[in-house]
């Protein structure tokens, strides 16, 4: 098919111009074309923030009861501690050789602290950690006490007590093993917001 266009010349002439039209079959290539590379953008942008910023992480285990349950689904940061250090509160997702799941734990004690546990509470540099989210007592497990964290570690627990493996079993945990820090519930609804 052609397209006709009538043009004015320079005189006051007129003259056609004659463009043959782009099959068809053109135009849906090109679209096609153009949808897939939109798709593949998309997808490597997509695979890229759940890799190295943003993932979603399902609770496996009750060691976090009464913040967190089994069957929870959070949102992990894990871009925050490639900038800052961890701070006491939060909590993190453990993924190192200290031990062979993935865990959802708290921070409790930072390198240097000095931690001490007395009468079922956890004591930092010989002050009592105000607590709110723990469920149980706290006993030492083994735990020779007092304990000093080492540098570029942290000391962890889950806010079950008396039902978590952390770090009174499995020892300090290193910075560069924290795979992220849980920061928003998604899962369920009734529940959904941040985490503090």
């Amino acid at each position: 098919m052609l397209s006709l266009d009538i043009l004015e010349g320079q005189r006051g002439e007129w003259k056609l111009k004659v463009e043959p039209e782009q099959p068809r079959t053109r135009k849906w290539v090109r679209e096609v074309r153009d949808w897939l590379l939109s798709l593949t953008i998309a997808v490597v942008a997509a695979l890229l923030i759940q890799n190295y910023a943003f993932a979603q992480t399902e609770v496996r285990n009750v060691s976090m009861q009464h913040t967190l349950f089994e069957g929870q689904r959070l949102i992990e940061d894990k871009l925050s501690y490639h900038f800052d250090q961890p701070n006491r509160g939060d909590i993190v997702i453990i993924s190192g050789p200290e031990s062979d799941k993935r865990l959802v734990k708290r921070v409790i004690g930072l390198p240097g602290d000095m931690l001490d546990i007395k009468d079922g509470h956890v004591l930092i540099n010989g002050t009592v950690l105000e607590e709110p989210y723990v469920k149980g007592l706290t006993f030492s497990n083994g735990l020779s006490i007092p304990y000093t964290v080492p540098d570029k570690k942290v000391f962890v627990m889950g806010d079950n007590r008396e039902n978590s493996q952390d770090s009174r079993e499995l020892g300090p945990i290193s910075i560069s093993s924290l795979e992220g820090r849980a920061v928003f519930r998604l899962w369920p609804l009734n529940k959904f917001g941040l985490l503090n």
